[in-house]
């Protein structure tokens, strides 16, 4: 305003010098004149017109110069001012939907191996087979073991004779320690010479039993309904049993009607898992198909390593498009915070003392702290310090600072700019 009235000043005292200098003329044209008497009244009229001209021009082209100062003094101050662009938190969902990657496991999944040492005689299913429970999937050639069965059985006639005998002799004993034909010593000799052989024979007969039962291992029957998903043998292989060999699995076999999905579960969302509720399904190469399933069990635990949840859903899968192995999207629905409220995450301001975000509250800025929830990636949940009606700033710069006067470009959208 010094500036303004300076100027008014100057160019006032240039009219009036104008001024002087032209009523000068005019004297000094009329002087003559009036002298003379040989000029006109039209000729001073013209001249006082031309004096009126000049003096209109002068105070028109003085305003302009005071117009155009003002002007640009107001440009500067608006120039000065930040412009912002603003968002308003969104409102929690009662309901939270989360989107996590899982792995599909069968519900059985078993290494078939031989319980007993030989050769395959014949395999009978092959990879990409049904199975059914009590199935032959393979013969077992066992040559060593037949020949063992037969010298245990002859073994068991062997001590039931024996037994047999023991027995008619501890009878004899007996009748003729009624009769003192005999001392009680050799009476009682007798009769521990049959449990002797009543011991024998019941060794026999389970080394029978056990050698039975190991041939029977020579059919290959499949333990559950499934599929064949490995065949790692063939017709004359040699088949070799016991954990110390380490014996190679003959078939592999998996139980595809029901498959499990393990999920890792991040730490924020562990408490909100619990055990009976629903899970949506999707693959990356049928994202119109969905498959449904049942949160049944989880870990009870957070892994260190990963600082994850491990949960498990049962999916039906009769009708086989889901595989084994596969790569799947688990879709959440857990509890939300309906008092909590989201903010994209280019809002917020990291300063020395503390988390804040800048909200615009008659035109400036306030900075107000606030307290984080969970991170979404692109937003975040704020769980207290805003409210839906406030105006958050988005790409707050470093310098600004609380107090500052904004001007409010347009409101923007959630998310990131």
């Amino acid at each position: 305003m010094e500036t303004e009235e300076l100027i008014t000043i100057e160019d006032a005292q240039i009219a009036r010098q104008s001024s002087a200098l032209t009523s000068r003329q005019v004297s000094d044209m009329a002087a003559p004149a009036a002298a003379s008497g040989s000029k006109s009244k039209w000729m001073i009229l013209i001249i006082c017109a031309v004096v009126a001209l000049l003096t209109i021009g002068i105070i028109s082209g003085i305003h302009s110069r005071v117009s155009a100062d003002t002007t640009l003094a107001n440009v500067a101050t608006q120039s000065s001012i930040p412009s912002v662009r603003v968002t308003y938190p969104q409102t929690g969902e009662e309901i939270q939907k989360i989107d996590l990657p899982g792995n599909v496991e069968a519900f059985f999944d078993t290494p078939i191996y031989a319980r007993t040492s030989g050769y395959l005689k014949n395999w009978y299913v092959d990879i990409g087979s049904h199975v059914h429970q009590g199935q032959l999937m393979a013969e077992i050639e066992t040559p060593e073991l037949d020949q063992q069965l037969q010298q245990a059985q002859a073994d068991l006639k062997t001590a039931q004779a024996n037994l047999d005998m023991a027995a008619i002799t501890s009878k004899r004993w007996q009748n003729l320690l009624a009769k003192n034909a005999v001392s009680k010593q050799e009476t009682d000799q007798a009769m521990s010479d049959l449990s002797a052989r009543q011991s024998a024979v019941s060794a026999s007969e389970a080394n029978v039993r056990r050698l039975q039962q190991l041939q029977g291992f020579e059919k290959v029957i499949a333990p559950f309904d499934g599929i064949v998903t490995a065949r790692n043998t063939d017709i004359g292989a040699l088949v070799e049993a016991g954990a110390n060999s380490g014996p190679k699995e003959l078939f592999h076999l998996a139980a595809i009607n029901k498959l499990r999905v393990y999920i890792a579960v991040p730490e924020a969302y562990a408490n909100a898992v619990s055990n009976g509720g629903s899970v949506t399904l999707t693959e990356t190469d049928r994202p119109d198909e969905s498959f449904k399933g049942i949160l049944v069990r989880n870990s009870n635990a957070i892994d260190p390593g990963s600082r994850t949840l491990t949960a498990e859903a049962d999916v039906d899968n009769s009708n086989g498009h889901l595989l084994p192995g596969a790569y799947v999207f688990v879709h959440l629905q857990l509890p939300g915070n309906s008092h909590s409220v989201t903010l994209p995450s280019n809002a917020l301001l990291f300063r020395a003392e503390g988390l804040r975000v800048a909200v615009i509250r008659q035109n400036h800025v306030v900075l107000a702290p606030i307290s984080i929830g969970r991170d979404y990636g692109n937003t975040v949940e704020v769980t207290s310090g805003l409210t839906p009606q406030d105006a958050v700033v988005l790409d707050p710069p470093d310098s600004l600072a609380a107090g500052a006067q904004v001007n409010i470009v347009q409101p923007g959208k959630q998310g990131p700019a």
